[in-house]
């Protein structure tokens, strides 16, 4: 049997340990301990109790459930800050207190349930199967008063140092410093298993647990991909000019860092990825241990082609594919299980269930009978220029649980996929993208035709299968080709890049992506085997109108800032949100100069004397409604602190709208 109490020590020590290595002996060590343990208290059952294991890492991770269980507990910080003031018998003053001491509900939720009294003192007592119990009925529950309910007999049991973790766990936000990837390689060591197959088994099942069962009873290569669960998205390193893209692709293999020495002393067996073109580069391996499981995704490549790759490379050329880098939704879409007919599920890069807010692509993909999974981006788009329309454009269709005919009408979207990452029951990953691509273009030439749908719902249709119209009542359906496939081609020097680049532009796209014909596809990694290049339009000077405290490591300081541009009569208009491209020295001043400057104190958020002036660059500007400017600079960032210019020399609404107009992608409106 296994107390939460475990947990929440264990990851206490975590949330205080700075070492990698010394936080993987911790929960390896954790993990041997909690495994070896009896299914019962019943002296006469000697069952080790690896389920209880898996719970156990899956808890330390963060998870609440299984990546491949698609139930959620439901229970945001609204009702887990009123549960706790219930508990704690804390004021609401308190609360926002030890809020903004830490920036953490967890964190404050500790401090608390140490109030006077016995208070939130509930005896140490709580299984991990109590707390599985309570989130299964939270996930189940139709009410909130029901998810309430659950909570509040959680934390009147808990200690203090549980309540944290209970908090910090169902805010799916525990901040211990501990990603999936450190607690795989702890589960390895604790099992005296192959981290790779570890790593292998979670993303073919989502189910860490699960992986923690297999990896103690030897079965891990028993693990088979199964869909509908989202795999991590293989990510690109940003470049600003055509040259550095090439020569990010043609950099010399990385040496052994010293860290691959203190792994090898451990005696972890792992080999540092040696083409840079392949599997991206050294400074982007987090270990040794992944890097390991990068040679194993590259091992179906073949000797020739990197031999040819060293070739291009020594003579300061290429082998890439390039494409457009389209201003639209990175997704994943998986269909065609035979088990499941006419199931499609989509999956945002977040890893979040989409597929409600595109029902156009469901219907298209609902008649593919094979299992496949798709990359790619979910774009608006033009039917009458077919073209992608602007984010902006697209944005008002996410989040959307009913999508109705205008709707459908107004933005029109496709799935425009640019990767293959499963196909006739194979899983894609380690194949060359020279492969992935040919097998690509195989299937959606194979699906054409079959993966249309209409442009509006036929709600006469409906009437039909009432028997309102006769059966041979015909309709006139206007269909749109959904599955698209991202046009490439190969480029071999920056001259042509650039031009690409140009071309893209062009078009109304971001700009281009840049992918080494033999790469790996390797989830959640960013590194140079794909590169992007998309410029900034421009900078602005801003003003700072408002400012919010930031949380975690940001906690009780004043590090995201609200900016205003100067409108037509002088007057301040706010055009964005930014908190990145500060240092923390420069945070800590700020926060002391706005505090002392603050005109309205609303808690978390403060108004301030516009006094203080910043430089920003942004991707692009959008139109919106959410600022009196009536313009969103999108994905802003702090170039640096303008303290030498004067707030009557920021930049103007005018000149915001003028580098809205030079945009190809401004959008409607």
């Amino acid at each position: 049997m296994i107390a939460f109490a475990e947990v929440a020590r264990l990851a206490e020590d975590l949330a205080g340990e700075s070492s990698r290595l010394k936080k993987r002996a911790a929960i390896a060590a954790a993990i041997t301990s909690v495994a070896g343990r009896p299914t019962s208290q019943k002296r006469d059952v000697e069952h080790p109790d690896f389920a209880g294991a898996g719970r156990f890492c899956l808890y330390v991770a963060g998870q609440p459930f299984a990546e491949d269980d698609a139930r959620k507990l439901n229970a945001g910080g609204a009702l887990l800050s009123r549960v706790l003031k219930e508990v704690s018998q804390c004021t609401d003053e308190e609360l926002a207190a030890a809020y903004r001491r830490h920036g953490d509900l967890g964190a404050a939720a500790y401090d608390l349930m140490q109030g006077p009294g016995d208070r939130g003192q509930g005896p140490e007592g709580l299984m991990l199967q109590e707390v599985a119990a309570a989130f299964d009925a939270m996930a189940g529950a139709r009410t909130t008063a029901v998810r309430a309910a659950q909570v509040e007999a959680l934390l009147r049991r808990a200690t203090p140092l549980e309540a944290k973790y209970l908090v910090k766990l169902m805010l799916g936000d525990m901040r211990i410093g501990v990603k999936q990837s450190l607690v795989e390689e702890s589960i390895a060591v604790a099992a005296n298993a192959d981290v790779a197959a570890v790593r292998h088994a979670v993303m073919l099942e989502a189910d860490l647990a699960r992986a923690v069962e297999r990896a103690f009873a030897g079965t891990l290569g028993e693990a088979r991909m199964r869909l509908f669960h989202p795999l991590g998205f293989m990510l690109a390193s940003p470049v600003e000019s055509a040259e550095e893209a090439v020569e990010r692709f043609a950099e010399k293999p990385a040496k052994k860092s010293k860290e691959a020495e203190e792994f090898k002393d451990l005696g972890v067996a792992a080999v540092v990825p040696v083409d840079s073109a392949e599997v991206g580069f050294a400074e982007d391996v987090e270990m040794v241990a992944e890097a390991r499981e990068q040679q194993v995704l590259r091992s179906a490549q073949d000797d020739k082609f990197k031999n040819e790759q060293d070739d291009k490379f020594n003579g300061g050329s290429i082998e890439a594919f390039l494409e457009d880098k389209f201003d639209g939704m990175r997704a994943q879409v998986h269909c065609g299980d035979a088990a499941q007919p006419g199931r499609v599920v989509i999956y945002s890069r977040n890893r979040e269930d989409i597929t409600e807010s595109f029902p156009e692509l469901v219907e298209a993909l609902s008649g593919v009978r094979e299992p496949l999974i798709f990359d790619g981006e979910i774009l608006g788009w033009d039917l009458t220029t077919n073209k992608a329309l602007p984010f902006s454009v697209l944005g008002q269709r996410i989040g959307r649980k009913r999508v109705d005919n205008a709707m459908r009408r107004e933005i029109p979207v496709v799935f425009m996929a640019f990767d293959l990452l499963f196909e006739a029951g194979e899983l894609l990953l380690p194949k060359p993208l020279r492969e992935r691509r040919a097998r690509l273009e195989s299937v959606v030439e194979r699906l054409r035709g079959v993966t249309e749908s209409a442009v509006e719902l036929d709600e006469r249709a409906s009437k039909v299968q009432a028997g309102l119209f006769d059966d041979h009542h015909e309709f006139v359906e206007e269909r749109v080709a959904r599955l698209r496939i991202s046009p490439v081609r190969r480029v071999t020097s920056a001259e042509e890049v650039e031009l690409a680049y140009a071309e893209a532009r062009a078009r109304a796209n971001e700009g281009v992506m840049l992918k080494a014909a033999g790469s790996a596809y390797l989830p959640g990694r960013r590194g140079l085997a794909w590169v992007k290049l998309k410029r900034e339009l421009a900078t602005l000077d801003v003003v700072i109108t408002g400012a919010e405290f930031g949380h975690g490591k940001r906690a009780g300081l004043l590090s995201d800032y609200t900016f205003a541009v100067r409108g037509p009569g002088g007057e301040l208009l706010n055009v964005g949100k930014a908190y990145s491209g500060v240092t923390d020295a420069e945070i800590a001043e700020l926060t002391s100069w706005l505090d002392a400057h603050t005109l309205e104190d609303f808690g978390h958020y403060r108004t301030v004397e516009p006094l203080r002036v910043l430089e920003v660059a942004f991707n692009n500007v959008m139109r919106s409604e959410r600022h009196e400017s009536g313009f969103a600079l999108r994905f802003p960032r702090i170039v640096r602190l303008r303290s030498d210019k004067p707030v009557n020399e920021i930049d103007t609404l005018e000149r915001v709208e003028e580098i809205f107009q030079s945009q190809p992608d401004k959008g409607r409106g």
